[in-house]
């Protein structure tokens, strides 16, 4: 296993570092990461249908669609994202039970999270962390969001799109969400809660630290990110 802390908050180099990690790096890891503002759309959705595209480009929020499928999201400093990724022919750290690592470390936290129908993670019964996956010809992709200190006024509020437009899209399914930061430390900084939960990942996968990026796969993942999405 090898635990990767993203070195950026852009959700344009996050989403390309994803799709890296999934077909040109082997083996199992564990990707953290904290994006700006940014609104994440499932694979087979309706930007227009999900999302009030207006409001984001106001405010410039970037809206951008992931490789797996599953609901919109929204991310912001706030909110912690995970990823696991594994090759289809080793033996599968995770199993079939996707949500254990994250319950387990929850749960060294103080945070009683529950596994939810749709694999979302709920606490004291509202959803605290949407899931998508996605697989390939040799690897497999799980990842979720972790709600810690998210804006969820904003988050309801860029979720207000027209679904007359969604056409065949796939709609998101909305639930009452909370965040998880308010019934931790009352000073707990999402980037230190990330430490904290870095910190027992490396305990469970007996690490020693995280594993960084080279310089030739961050050079390769600005590029890539550059070109599909210009500027920004």
């Amino acid at each position: 296993m090898q635990l990767i802390l993203s070195p950026w908050n852009l959700p344009q180099y996050n989403i390309v570092l994803e799709e890296y990690l999934l077909t040109e790096r082997p083996g199992d890891v564990l990707l953290l990461y904290i994006n700006r503002p940014s609104v994440i759309v499932g694979r087979h959705q309706t930007l227009e249908a999900e999302v009030d595209l207006s409001y984001c480009q106001r405010e410039g929020i970037p809206v951008l669609k992931r490789l797996s499928g599953g609901g919109t999201v929204y991310h912001d400093e706030g909110n912690l994202n995970y990823a696991f990724f594994g090759d289809k022919t080793a033996e599968p750290f995770l199993d079939h039970d996707f949500n254990a690592p994250v319950i387990q470390a929850l749960a060294r936290l103080g945070i009683a999270a529950q596994a939810g129908p749709r694999r979302e993670l709920l606490f004291q019964g509202r959803k605290i962390s949407g899931t998508a996956s996605h697989i390939t010809r040799h690897r497999w992709l799980f990842h979720g969001t972790l709600l810690h200190r998210t804006d969820l006024e904003r988050l309801d509020r860029i979720r207000q799109g027209d679904p007359t437009r969604r056409g065949k899209g796939v709609a998101s399914v909305p639930s009452p969400v909370i965040n998880i930061g308010p019934y931790r430390d009352a000073d707990e900084s999402t980037e230190v809660f990330c430490q904290r939960l870095t910190e027992v990942f490396l305990q469970e996968y007996g690490l020693e630290a995280p594993t960084p990026l080279t310089e030739a796969e961050q050079a390769l993942i600005r590029q890539r990110a550059e070109q599909r999405y210009g500027s920004f």
